[in-house]
C-alpha cells in the first residue's frame, strides 16, 4: 500500500503517529481502497492490539458490499428425503434454501422488525379481519414470467383446505378467502380478527410458487424469485445457485451459492478451517473458544427465541399421566444443561415455547428448577415408581444434543428415573424419529410472535403438535389472544397460555438457544444479525458478501 492510497503525504514513520492515521484507514477501508491483510497490518504496526484492528476493519468494511465471488455455506441438518415442496420444508438445509431462491410476501430485517419482500405494504380494517397487501410491480421468476397476484394466491393456497398436507395448514385456519385487487394486490379474508398475519406470512412454508392454470402451484421445478437461482443441485447433498439478476430487492452480493450438507459436526468445522466452504451454520460449541482465536475465522454467537423442545405423547403411557409429566420437568437441571452443553450460549426456559425474545413474554411465572425430591413425590402419586423410559436424539439437531440428554439422564436418576438415550441417524431424521417416537429431542427455529409458535405446534389440531397435548382452555385463549388488538388484554392471555403449558404442558424445554455459526474472516455481514434463524435469519447467501 503506498501513501497515495490513504490520501496523505506522510512517510511511513510519521503515519502511525496519531489518531488521525487511524481515521484515514478506517475511510480507505470504507472505500475499498485497502484490503482487509493492509489494514490489519498497517493497524498493528500502529499499535493497535490484533483484536481491536479486527473491530475496528468490521465496523469501517462492513458499510460497502462489494460484488462478486462464489459463498460456500456448510450446513449442518439436511435430508435426502427433502423435496421442493413448501409444505413438507423441514430441515436447515431447506429452510436456507428457501430463503435463497424463493420469496415471502414480508421478511424480519436483521433488526428483528418487519420488512417488505414481494410485500411493499400492508394494512388491516379496524378489527383485523381483512388485510390487504400491495404486491411489488417489479418481481419476476427465474423463468423470465413475472409474478402476479394469481401466483401469490395459489402459493398460499396450497396451504390451506381440508386436502392440504402442508404443516402450515395450521397458521392459516382463520382464512376464509384470498381474493386478488387487480394483478399487484391481494386482500386476506379472517373468520376472525388476526393481528399478527404480516408477522406469519414470514413463515418458512409460506414462499411464493409459480401458478398453474388450475390454481395450484409448480412447486416441483424449483423455480421462484428470490436473490439465487438453482443450476442444479441433489437434497440432503449439495444445491449450486446463481444471481438471478431480475431480483426485486437490495444485496445478492455474491455470483454464485453452494450450499453443502454436512451433518458431522468434524467434517463441517475441518471443512471452515482448511477453507473449504466460507460459512457454517452451526459450530461445536465445545471447540467454540478454540475457533475464535483463530485469525482466519469469526463467531457469529446470537441470543434467539430458537429452542430445543423434548416432547411427551401426552396420550401415550407413561406420558398420559400429568404429575409424570412434571416429575420429568422437575428432574432436570437446567443450570448445569446450561453451563455444559450450551456452554453458556442460552436462555434458561421454562417449558413455555415463550421466549423472553418473543413480545408479551410473562416474566413471573415460577421457575420449574431442579428438585428430585418433588418429582419423586409426584412419581409415586402416579403410582410410577421407578420410571424406566427412552429418549431419542441426534446430533445433527444441535451441537450436544446427544450429551444433554446423557447428562439428563444423571440428573434423573436422583428422583429414581431411569432414562435410556438412544442415537439415532442424522440423516431421516425428522422423518423417522420426530412425531413418530412418543419422546425425542427436537430443534425448533424462532418465530417472531407466540401466536404463530402456538398456533404451529401447541394448538389441538396442529399438524405439528409433536407432544399430542389437547388443552381445551388454551385453544380457547389462542383464538381470543390471536383477535386481541388491546395489548394488555392481550399479554394476560398469553401469560395465562404460557401457565397452562408449565403446568400441564407435554413439552419440556431446557433453554432457548443462541444461534452459534462462523465464518472465514473474509466473509463480512451488517452490525446486526437476524435472530428467526441460523446464518442471519437465513438470508445470509443475499445479505453477506466478500471483503475481497
Amino acid at each position: 500500500m503506498d501513501d497515495d492510497k490513504l490520501g496523505g503525504n506522510l512517510t511511513m514513520k510519521d503515519k502511525f503517529k496519531d489518531t488521525e492515521m487511524l481515521e484515514r484507514l478506517a475511510d480507505a477501508a470504507k472505500s475499498g481502497r485497502i484490503s482487509r491483510r493492509d489494514f490489519l497490518n498497517y493497524s498493528m504496526a500502529a499499535g493497535v492490539a490484533a483484536s481491536a484492528a479486527t473491530g475496528l476493519w468490521t465496523t469501517s468494511a462492513r458499510a460497502q458490499p462489494k460484488p462478486g465471488g462464489t459463498f460456500r455455506v456448510g450446513i449442518h441438518d439436511g435430508n435426502t428425503s427433502d423435496t421442493h415442496d413448501p409444505g413438507t420444508y423441514l430441515t436447515i438445509a431447506m429452510i436456507v434454501l428457501a430463503h435463497t431462491h424463493r420469496s415471502y410476501l414480508t421478511l424480519i430485517e436483521p433488526d428483528g422488525s418487519l420488512g417488505p419482500d414481494i410485500a411493499t405494504e400492508w394494512s388491516a380494517n379496524e378489527d383485523a379481519t381483512e388485510w390487504t397487501f400491495k404486491l411489488n410491480e417489479n418481481v419476476t421468476f427465474h423463468s423470465g414470467r413475472k409474478m402476479t397476484a394469481d401466483d401469490v394466491i395459489a402459493s398460499i393456497n396450497h396451504h390451506r383446505g381440508e386436502s392440504t398436507t402442508s404443516a402450515a395448514k395450521a397458521l392459516l385456519t382463520d382464512v376464509n378467502e384470498i381474493v386478488k385487487d387487480g394483478d399487484n394486490a391481494i386482500v386476506f379474508k379472517l373468520s376472525s380478527g388476526n393481528a399478527d398475519l404480516p408477522w406469519l406470512m414470514t413463515d418458512y412454508h409460506l414462499v411464493i410458487c409459480p401458478a398453474n392454470e388450475d390454481g395450484t402451484i409448480d412447486w416441483a421445478s424449483g423455480d421462484g424469485t428470490g436473490p439465487y437461482k438453482i443450476e442444479n443441485g441433489d437434497f440432503g447433498v449439495r444445491f449450486s445457485l446463481t444471481r438471478h439478476d431480475g431480483w426485486h430487492l437490495d444485496g445478492a452480493h455474491f455470483d454464485g451459492v453452494e450450499l453443502i450438507v454436512l451433518t458431522d459436526p468434524n467434517a463441517r468445522q475441518t471443512a471452515l478451517v482448511t477453507g473449504d466452504v466460507d460459512a457454517v451454520s452451526l459450530i461445536d460449541l465445545k471447540t467454540m473458544g478454540l475457533l475464535a482465536r483463530n485469525p482466519n475465522l469469526e463467531i457469529d454467537n446470537v441470543p434467539s427465541a430458537s429452542t430445543l423442545t423434548m416432547p411427551m405423547f401426552c396420550d401415550t403411557a407413561p406420558f398420559d399421566n400429568k404429575d409424570v409429566r412434571n416429575a420429568l420437568k422437575l428432574a432436570m437441571n437446567r443450570d448445569e444443561i446450561i453451563e455444559k452443553i450450551a456452554f453458556g450460549a442460552a436462555t434458561k426456559a421454562n417449558d413455555f415455547h415463550h421466549s423472553p425474545a418473543m413480545p408479551y413474554w410473562p416474566d413471573d411465572i415460577p421457575q420449574h428448577d431442579y428438585d428430585p425430591d418433588q418429582a419423586k413425590s409426584l412419581l409415586k402419586k402416579a403410582g410410577a415408581e421407578g420410571l424406566s423410559i427412552s429418549i431419542s436424539s441426534a446430533e445433527s439437531i444441535y451441537s450436544g444434543a446427544v450429551d444433554l440428554c446423557v447428562l439428563y439422564a444423571e440428573h434423573a436418576k436422583a428422583a429414581g428415573i431411569d432414562i435410556k438415550v438412544v442415537r439415532e441417524p442424522n440423516d431421516g431424521y425428522y422423518s423417522d424419529v420426530w412425531l413418530k417416537k412418543p419422546f425425542c429431542v427436537v430443534a425448533w427455529g424462532a418465530r417472531p410472535t407466540p401466536d404463530v409458535m402456538y398456533s404451529l405446534a401447541y394448538k389441538s389440531d396442529a399438524a405439528w403438535n409433536e407432544s399430542h397435548w389437547q388443552n381445551e382452555r388454551f385453544n380457547e385463549l389462542l383464538l381470543m389472544a390471536k383477535a386481541e388488538l388491546d395489548d394488555t388484554k392481550r399479554a394476560e392471555m398469553y401469560r395465562e397460555m404460557a401457565l397452562l403449558a408449565h403446568d400441564d404442558g407435554g413439552t419440556i424445554i431446557p433453554f432457548f438457544r443462541n444461534f452459534v455459526y462462523a465464518r472465514r474472516s473474509n466473509v463480512q455481514h451488517g452490525e446486526q444479525l437476524a435472530s428467526s434463524w441460523e446464518l442471519d435469519g437465513a438470508r445470509a447467501c443475499s445479505r453477506w458478501w466478500f471483503d475481497s
